[in-house]
């Protein structure tokens, strides 16, 4: 069955979502009995960056995409409440679960109590670690490796400041039971201890032998690292011994369904839809809208879901630097910029002009352009006449220059060159550099970035979205964002524990901070995820915790026969 979305632009990002829901809930499968064995090869929505780290001390936020098939966490996704399966969840945002959208994964149950101020984890019984020559026996996962994973990550010289000073102190309270003792409640406490970037548990195994190497990585998941190809390919192997199982028209099946998962790294955007559309690829998780709809005509199988790229895409302006300090040259930037013009041009119009720092998923929280404040609104509207005259009161009545560096890896660098000439429109010229990932990523973690930097910053929750961009010190400010104001209200945010306030908060926050113009913000796109048929059990999810795909794939199933009568 295949669905034919309007051409218009669709008339506001609530009704997009919508729409994509009902899009996945559209390719809700015809109950199959499942099928053991085969492989499957995977491209992840960030198939051109290769795997960056397999330790989560090293903070890289690409660890629990990499690793989520072997290291495990406390919760995940309940991937029974999604749109497939008639629920209401799309589980396609980067790093965001809610409340009742998760399921204990390592964790069987848990409950928050007073006085003093604790979370006790029950933790499931039975659960092994698989063993791995040279680096462990197999035995049984206890509380004290929960313990062990956290002080250890906690500990890093490279973990997020203040990210886990909201805990006192972690214990073992019984062999299958942690408490966490926490110094003061924090919004984020499930996402920060339970399915975040950093929530990977790994054994004390693994970092004896050590955990920078992918060959000594072992976890307690339905997958083990098998091989790593730089730049082509990560593979995984069953493990035969895992834990959980899935329900599929009422019965109970043991997982993972398919002998071998292949993730594949291929930077070039052609030769990745060269593989997708001659099936080397069975499932890709991201293909720009510019493609999909010659594809549709020429390999008309594949089925598609529609989503909005989970982030805001902007140029970040370095704060503490010149020109950048001075408001005016930053409103002056963004009014140079035609965005409806983008979204109509270059997008097709396949694009919405805010989804950053909040996504239209995130329920309560996000504010539509045209609900926000006059203050706001103007900075976003096209106007290059006041630009220049913006320009001339901060005493740059010629313009200047500036350095933007960019990725090499990010397929949406034409836009760059569509910022560019924008911009000199008002006298304003961009040096653009571009970096290997690698390199890009360590100028922003080193704070040593150019006076502005390209990229698409994940949202990952309501609250995360606003205080790693904009409290001072963070890792994810490329702007250099530093205002002790700010800081205090984002504190105060966390700090409340009623999500009807919070939400209040939250959107007044934004408000602030989007008013101060602290990037060159570009409309976001609508995004597809393609797969083939055969591919099983599946419906356009993405993420069952912060990047981590793994419990998705994990319950997928190959139909090796409809495969082998379709020619593959």
């Amino acid at each position: 069955m295949n669905i034919a979305f309007p051409a218009r632009r669709l008339s506001s990002a609530v009704t997009a979502i919508a729409l994509t829901v009902a899009f996945a809930s559209s390719y809700a499968q015809v109950k199959e009995k499942p099928q053991y064995g085969s492989e499957l090869n995977i491209g992840n929505i960030y198939m051109t960056v290769n795997p960056m780290s397999p330790d989560t001390n090293d903070w890289a936020w690409k660890h629990s995409q990499d690793t989520g098939l072997a290291y495990e966490q406390l919760f995940s996704a309940d991937l029974g409440k999604a749109a497939r399966n008639g629920g209401k969840y799309a589980f396609t945002a980067d790093a965001w679960l809610p409340t009742d959208g998760m399921r204990g994964e390592l964790a069987e149950k848990w409950e928050m109590k007073q006085n003093p101020l604790r979370v006790e984890v029950q933790l499931r019984k039975g659960v092994m670690w698989a063993a791995k020559p040279g680096v462990m026996e197999s035995r049984e996962f206890v509380a004290d490796d929960v313990v062990f994973a956290f002080d250890r990550v906690n500990k890093s010289p490279k973990k997020i400041p203040a990210y886990f000073d909201f805990v006192e102190k972690v214990e073992a309270s019984g062999k299958h039971q942690v408490t966490y003792f926490l110094k003061n409640y924090n919004a984020e406490w499930d996402y920060r201890l339970g399915y975040g970037y950093y929530s990977g548990i790994l054994p004390k195994e693994v970092v004896v032998a050590g955990a920078g190497n992918w060959k000594n990585v072992t976890g307690t998941g339905p997958f083990q690292v098998a091989d790593y190809v730089q730049g082509n390919s990560l593979i995984y192997t069953k493990n035969p011994n895992y834990w959980d199982s899935d329900m599929v028209d009422g019965q109970k099946y043991k997982l993972p369904f398919v002998d071998k998962i292949t993730y594949r790294y291929i930077k070039d955007e052609q030769t990745t839809l060269t593989a997708f559309r001659t099936a080397k690829i069975d499932l890709l998780e991201a293909v720009r809208w510019n493609h999909v709809d010659e594809m549709k005509k020429t390999v008309p199988k594949i089925r598609w879901n529609r989503y909005l790229a989970n982030g805001g895409q902007f140029v970040a302006l370095r704060f503490d630097q010149k020109p950048f300090d001075d408001i005016r040259v930053r409103q002056a930037l963004n009014l140079a910029i035609n965005r409806q013009e983008i979204i109509n041009a270059y997008y097709g119009g396949n694009a919405e002009i805010l989804a950053w720092p909040m996504h239209p998923t995130y329920t309560g929280y996000f504010q539509a352009l045209e609900n926000m404040p006059d203050t706001v609104k103007e900075i976003y509207t096209y106007n290059p006449k006041k630009a220049k005259q913006l320009l001339a009161d901060a005493g740059y009545p010629n313009g200047f220059s500036f350095k933007v560096q960019t990725s090499s890896a990010n397929s949406e660098n034409d836009l760059l060159q569509m910022v560019a000439a924008y911009l000199e429109k008002i006298g304003v010229k961009m040096q653009i550099q571009t970096l290997e990932y690698g390199a890009y990523f360590s100028a922003m973690i080193t704070k040593t970035n150019a006076p502005g930097y390209f990229m698409l910053m994940g949202n990952t929750s309501p609250t995360t979205a606003l205080r790693k961009s904009f409290v001072k010190g963070q890792v994810w400010n490329p702007m250099q964002f530093s205002d002790p104001e700010v800081d205090k209200k984002i504190a105060e945010i966390y700090e409340e524990p009623d999500e009807r306030v919070r939400k209040i908060k939250v959107r007044l926050m934004t408000r602030e901070v989007l008013a101060t113009a602290p990037v060159i913000l570009l409309p976001t796109p609508y995004v597809y995820t393609g797969w083939w048929p055969w591919v099983k059990n599946y419906g356009g999810e993405l993420r069952a915790g912060a990047e981590r795909p793994g419990p998705i794939h994990a319950r997928i199933w190959v139909d090796q026969a409809l495969k082998k009568q379709m020619g593959y």
